[in-house]
């Protein structure tokens, strides 16, 4: 078993039971407690896991789904980046959906300022706030508004976004694994994505690099379900040959 594999089988023993303990999981998979304490010291760093004698503690705010203004200021020049690079794969005319994503509002940001005559459906308070004045077409799901997501769901959203056939999905995720798939933490919002990516001809997802390896709490979608994933720097090289597997695409800034 490669050590990314062990460490997201640690990942699921986490959320299964909330804590680990070194001993137990060097006999589970057959190697030294201490090359488990570095598994442990890794998901420490990357905030899933809060290292304590003998093991870990799930960290509680993995499932956290924080606010729309709190998430807009994370890795914002990430965000501007991987905006950029999205435009190369949005043509004058198309139609979108997008989420309430932090990074999808960047991307539309560009979007709207570079391309013409396109229709956006958005379960995104903030898209439609911020662009209606902007000459493109843009409907809403409609749906319960939740207040800190500033995003519509519910059954009336989906039911909208079932309506629609479009060119292209646009939207993010909280977590990156190569055994878990593209997960999240929001359900209520996931069960969007996954109809998003349904309803549409050619699937962007977009993430800054922070998002790879990790697993959040709401299992999404699977890599085959993905056309493109655009992100902010390039990715380790065991990612880029994981992604040829599925003939995903991947787009990123190169290093300077």
């Amino acid at each position: 078993m490669k050590a990314f594999e062990r460490r997201e089988v640690i990942i699921n023993e986490l959320y299964r039971h909330k804590k680990v303990h070194v001993a137990d999981l060097a006999q589970k998979f057959n190697v030294s407690e201490e090359t488990i304490r570095r598994d442990l010291d890794k998901l420490d760093k990357e905030g899933l896991a809060k290292k304590n004698y003998g093991g870990a503690i799930l960290n509680a705010h993995t499932n956290e789904d924080p606010s729309y203004a709190s998430r807009h200021q994370v890795n914002l020049e990430a965000k501007q980046r991987i905006a950029v690079n999205v435009l190369e794969l949005i043509n004058d005319g198309d139609s979108l959906m997008t989420d309430t994503s932090s990074t999808a509002f960047e991307a539309l940001r560009r979007i709207l300022d570079e391309k013409k005559n396109l229709t956006i459906i958005t379960n995104s308070l903030v898209v439609l706030s911020e662009f209606q004045h902007s000459g493109q077409k843009l409907i809403s799901t409609g749906g319960t508004l939740g207040p800190e997501t500033s995003s519509f769901v519910g059954p009336n959203a989906l039911q909208t976004i079932q309506k629609y056939n479009v060119d292209v999905a646009i939207f993010s995720c909280k977590a990156l694994s190569m055994t878990g798939g593209l997960s999240d933490s929001n359900e209520a919002e996931s069960e969007l994505k996954v109809l998003m990516q349904q309803q549409a001809n050619k699937v962007i997802l977009l993430v800054d690099h922070s998002k790879f390896d990790r697993i959040a709490f709401i299992k999404l979608l699977s890599f085959d379900k993905i056309d493109y994933i655009v992100t902010d720097q390039k990715p380790t090289d065991e990612w880029i040959a994981f992604l040829n597997k599925f003939q995903v695409s991947l787009i990123y800034t190169p290093a300077e």
